[in-house]
């Protein structure tokens, strides 16, 4: 098969196309023939040599998938060569097949066709884990997303308009932000020209974001602090903005609000999997339903993955950038 490979970290022009190895499914493992994987900020991170795959994961970046299963190994139950699907990887989405630990499944869900379910896995469950599942976001508060038009933040709007939530979101353009309220924001921020804390203290009445999703990290620490409701919760999910900050505990103290911080990669098998059972059980039927849909940028062929990784290095793009096998 072929994939893309990184032989040295680098720019967008580090990723090479090359043939390689079919990987085989073990045991409690699918082998999936992707249809079309999706560009994400961990596999620029791995590209520059910053963030490396888990032990014994593939090589390859591409951290979603879709496709359609090609072989099964030993202990999976449930699924059959030929069901579609699409799949929650620790690694080798960028390439032509992919080992799938079976927890990792999803099926493609209804009124979703095969390559835009590509754009699902990745971004669903980091929302559903963390808006859901950690800060325990609840019908009638505001959440606020920080990147509101990315990926990430356009399925956090249309999730937590569906359960019932206000949704504020920064963005840095007018045609951005537009595109964010066409999914249900409610609170429109241009982090260029706007203070979000005084903006969103003010669109609550003074009482600030009940959940913040965050993607910046240090640069945004303080400020989302000052920004949260008090009993609110700020989880952070990137770190755009740096790694080191500092954080006024006196303030959080006061507010009697939580911070938390997590990744999906690296997380053990039973805790995607559960992750992915959830977004299975919550989130498929609204998708289902039609009140939520995959946001999707462009489409290009998987061999100019270098192609895709400028446009999100760039920031023009509102949604996901898909990867087309076979284009």
């Amino acid at each position: 098969m072929h994939a893309i490979t990184i032989p040295e970290p680098g720019g967008p022009e580090a990723l090479v196309w090359a043939e390689v190895p079919d990987p085989v499914p073990g045991e409690g493992e699918v082998l999936v023939e992707v249809a079309a994987s999706a560009v994400n900020r961990a596999d620029i991170m791995q590209r520059m040599g910053f963030y490396d795959p888990p032990p014994g994961s593939s090589p390859y970046p591409g951290l979603e998938c879709s496709g359609r299963i090609a072989a099964i190994g030993t202990g999976v139950s449930g699924w059959a060569v030929g069901d579609e699907v699409c799949a929650l990887l620790a690694g080798g989405g960028y390439a032509e097949k992919a080992v799938v630990p079976a927890g990792q499944l999803l099926p493609v869900p209804e009124g979703v066709g095969l390559t835009e379910a590509a754009a699902l896995p990745e971004v669903v469950c980091t929302v559903w884990s963390n808006v859901f599942m950690v800060a325990h976001l609840r019908p009638g508060e505001t959440l606020l997303v920080h990147g509101g038009s990315s990926g990430i933040g356009t399925m956090a709007i249309q999730l937590a308009k569906a359960v019932g939530a206000k949704v504020a979101v920064t963005a840095g353009t007018a045609a951005k932000l537009e595109r964010c309220a066409e999914l249900g924001a409610d609170i429109l921020i241009n982090y260029r020209e706007q203070d979000f804390v005084a903006e969103i203290r003010e669109a609550t009445g003074g009482a600030g974001a009940d959940v913040i999703l965050d993607n910046m990290g240090a640069k945004y620490l303080d400020r989302n602090v000052r920004a949260l409701a008090v009993n609110g919760r700020l989880a952070i999910i990137g770190l755009q903005g740096g790694v080191k900050g500092e954080l006024n505990i006196g303030a959080l103290l006061t507010k009697r609000a939580a911070v938390s911080a997590t990744s999906l990669r690296a997380r053990p098998l039973e805790e995607k999997a559960a992750i992915v059972a959830a977004v299975r059980e919550h989130v498929w039927p609204l998708i289902a339903g039609g009140h939520v849909r995959p946001v999707i940028d462009r489409e290009l062929p998987l061999s100019a993955a270098a192609d895709g990784h400028r446009v999100l290095e760039e920031s023009g793009h509102i949604g996901k950038v898909l990867l087309i096998a076979g284009a």
